[in-house]
């Protein structure tokens, strides 16, 4: 394993050349592995998430002195020395709400004020300028993918004020980091997450005008040039990050991450597969972080053996549904460079736009069986694996009508189940499988079949998955991050923690399903 305080130096370095000052967890080693290791808490992230009362320096130096004494108490120290992380909770009760109105007044208790009050040096959290919203339960910090979700709730809820404040913040990030991080953690800066932030961007100039495009094509340009870093590198048939060559002049995108250690925030889980794999453990420690940069964290869709998550092969994948974003990507600064004298950058977007179109056709297309599957660029060959991920080209209109009425057809005879679609067709206990349902996959699956006119087919997902909200939320008033879509009367299972209630886009995705 690389050592711990080589990468922590890296990440402090890394943190200051991006001028962002902020405390990250893995400066405490030997504490943070001791702890971490210990099982003291339940959940990983809890430790990660708490705040140092006094310096890094201090703290270490008291362990040192006290960790070998008779009686020494581990979650005792850590419970003197660090403030523990806010708990999702107040006196907002839901008993009583229609769950629309509930819905609508949830926003307020899942927003969170900017950050400014915040002692960096002292808390892992990466202050923000402007108010935004967390999906709740553990989750105490904005996501990347998720606010995209919320924000359609938002739309509907009339709160385009907190829209805006969010892609200001997700701008801020952009230009302080260069990329959109997983969440506004010190811990993830090794990653961001699928990139919607030109959803959002498109999102707020349905609103309130196409100026809008123009306004942030700057941030538009750092995170596409985030996505295509190492580009210029490229050797035929090379990877580079987050670039992969396939040979013949197409270049595509699949997930990644920076640091080869384990993710603070799953520490013990990520230590015992890498041990238990028989692999190089930093080679499964950065596939654990690329498909945590997935959003997919973690699905059958990532391993070699569908069933055993110790050969996760995230970074051989080039994904479908990653591609078809940095497609719209491309798309979006085609029609604002459109709207620009110079149309030099246009031809080049119109051109890359193309060629991704054509490169997802050619390498993602499962022509024998009339599916859309991710790419392993290593064994040069689709994968077996069949997920939603393949409504992804219907939800952004690259599907040409004849690939979609198969993808449709498989679609209702594969994923649809009474409470909406599946995640994929395994069930590995692995909580981005069946039978669970998710909700961003609901809405790309019910607008995707829109798009190409299988109004019927989406209008039964769209309405097995309300269904399926509003008998949760009348049997316990919560709403749910998952669901069990096949059986209707069992919560959703699997994962690295339990199912945590909320929850930011499952709210927006129902709130723009209903209407």
């Amino acid at each position: 394993m690389t050592n711990i305080f080589t990468t922590t130096l890296l990440l402090v370095y890394y943190i200051i050349m991006i001028n962002i000052e902020t405390y990250n967890p893995e400066m405490l080693s030997p504490l943070y592995e001791d702890v971490q290791s210990s099982g003291i808490f339940p959940d990983s992230k809890f430790f990660v998430d708490c705040s140092p009362k006094s310096s890094i320096e201090e703290i270490l130096e008291a362990y040192e002195q006290l960790k070998s004494s008779p009686g020494f108490d581990l979650k005792q120290f850590v419970e003197q020395h660090f403030e523990s992380p806010a708990s999702f909770n107040s006196n907002y009760e839901s008993a009583g709400k229609e769950i629309g109105e509930h819905l609508t007044k949830l926003w307020e208790q899942l927003k969170r004020e900017p950050d400014n009050t915040i002692e960096v040096s002292r808390s892992s959290l990466i202050s923000l300028p402007y108010p935004y919203i967390v999906p709740g339960g553990r989750f105490r910090e904005i996501y990347y993918w998720d606010s995209y979700f919320t924000m359609l709730g938002l739309q509907v809820s009339g709160r385009v004020d907190i829209i805006q404040d969010m892609v200001e913040n997700f701008s801020y990030l952009i230009d302080s980091l260069g990329f959109i991080p997983n969440g506004n953690r010190s811990y993830y800066l090794g990653r961001s997450q699928p990139p919607f932030f030109a959803l959002m961007v498109n999102l707020l100039a349905e609103i309130k005008g196409p100026e809008i495009l123009l306004k942030y094509r700057p941030q538009l340009e750092k995170e596409y040039a985030f996505w295509m870093q190492g580009e210029q590198h490229l050797d035929e048939s090379g990877v580079e990050s987050r670039v992969v060559a396939l040979g013949d002049g197409h270049i595509l995108n699949r997930y990644w991450d920076s640091f080869t250690t384990p993710r603070p925030e799953a520490y013990s889980e990520d230590v015992h597969l890498a041990r238990e794999s028989g692999r190089d453990i930093e080679c499964v420690f950065q596939n654990i972080r690329a498909a945590a940069e997935s959003g997919w964290d973690f699905s059958s869709r990532w391993f070699a053996i569908p069933s055993d998550m110790k050969t996760i092969q995230t970074m051989d994948m080039v994904p479908v549904d990653l591609n078809c974003l940095l497609y719209y990507l491309e798309k979006t600064l085609l029609n604002i460079y459109r709207q620009l004298p110079d149309r030099v950058p246009a031809d080049v977007f119109k051109e890359r736009s193309r060629l991704r179109k054509n490169a997802i056709q050619q390498y993602c297309w499962d022509n024998k069986n009339g599916f859309y599957c991710d790419y392993n660029h290593v064994d040069q060959s689709l994968s077996k694996s069949w997920t939603l991920a393949g409504i992804s080209p219907l939800f952004f209109n690259i599907a040409t009508q004849e690939q979609a009425d198969s993808v449709a057809k498989h679609i209702s005879a594969k994923f649809l189940q009474p409470g909406g679609l599946r995640t994929t067709l395994e069930e590995t206990g692995q909580q981005w499988d069946a039978p669970n349902g998710w909700a961003p996959l609901q809405w790309m699956g019910y607008k995707g079949l829109l798009n190409y006119g299988f109004n019927e087919l989406a209008e039964q997902v769209r309405n097995n998955w309300l269904a399926l909200n509003e008998k949760t939320y009348q049997s316990n008033g919560k709403m749910m991050e998952k669901y069990n879509v096949s059986n209707l009367d069992t919560a959703a299972g699997g994962g690295e923690y339990p199912n945590q209630d909320g929850f930011g886009w499952t709210n927006g995705v129902y709130l723009a399903m209903r209407g």
